[in-house]
């Protein structure tokens, strides 16, 4: 089990400097958002072979973790492609001044390591084990991770659909799945990790893959994901007419 914790931080940290050199070249730190992913991925393959164990729960929670790093991967990769660096991580650039290099180097690109990392306990947990025989939990996880990948998914193609209409400018999406909560994507993506958490609890393993989607859903509620962004909107007549009447983040049917 130690040997698995020490082969996905040194796959992490060689990911995250390669990540950290690209950047430099293109000098655009968002570019950590594409790689977030694909991240995964390498982790998910570097214990499965380490392990040698190809169990039914090995081949799940890696195939899970493969379809959903390639599609974040991707989505990700087509909304920024030649738009430049993301607004935050311009902000950073013009803050940081010539403490840009080792700020970015620590702040962003390290710190997204350590935690990937500890999200992706319940993934080293499961490709570690040698329980052979599925339980009810990975089917009850298995199924948790589709509702929640179809609302990450659905919700991004809506966004995208919105946002690439001319007409869209400066309005705020309020259609389809974002009518029933300001932010399906990151609903989904909380969802989906809870689901891979039940998957982890069939290999024998609770309290220390519990850090992974409480960590998660903390940080998409008070960090990067929900507080960040409605910060941007903040005075926006019909954002906060938006806000009155959707819920933040859990899907409910839409107030008056």
């Amino acid at each position: 089990m130690n040997n698995i914790y020490l082969i996905s931080a040194l796959y992490i940290f060689i990911f995250m400097n390669f990540m950290y050199l690209l950047a430099l070249r293109l000098k655009d730190n968002s570019i950590v958002d594409i790689g977030w992913g694909i991240g995964f991925i390498v982790v998910a393959l570097a214990t499965l072979f380490d392990s040698g164990i190809f169990y039914p729960r090995q081949l799940l929670i890696t195939a899970l973790i493969l379809l959903w790093g390639l599609r974040l991967s991707l989505y990700i990769f087509k909304r920024n492609n030649g738009k430049g660096e993301d607004f935050r991580y311009k902000q950073w650039r013009n803050e940081w001044g010539n403490t840009i290099y080792w700020r970015s180097y620590l702040q962003v690109f390290m710190l997204q390591g350590a935690i990937m990392f500890a999200i992706a306990l319940p993934l080293m947990q499961v490709n570690a084990s040698d329980s052979a025989v599925l339980l009810y939990s990975d089917f009850i996880g298995a199924a948790l991770w589709l509702i929640g990948f179809l609302f990450e998914a659905v919700g991004d193609a809506q966004m995208m659909r919105f946002k690439t209409n001319p007409a869209n400018k400066g309005k705020i999406m309020r259609y389809g799945l974002w009518k029933f909560t300001r932010h399906p994507n990151y609903f989904g993506e909380a969802l989906l990790w809870w689901g891979i958490f039940i998957i982890a609890t069939g290999a024998g393993s609770v309290f220390i893959s519990l850090i992974s989607p409480l960590l998660l859903t903390y940080l998409l509620l008070k960090v990067s994901g929900v507080a960040m962004l409605e910060k941007k909107y903040t005075g926006n007549p019909e954002y906060d007419e938006y806000i009155r009447t959707t819920s933040p983040f859990l899907p409910m049917l839409p107030g008056k």
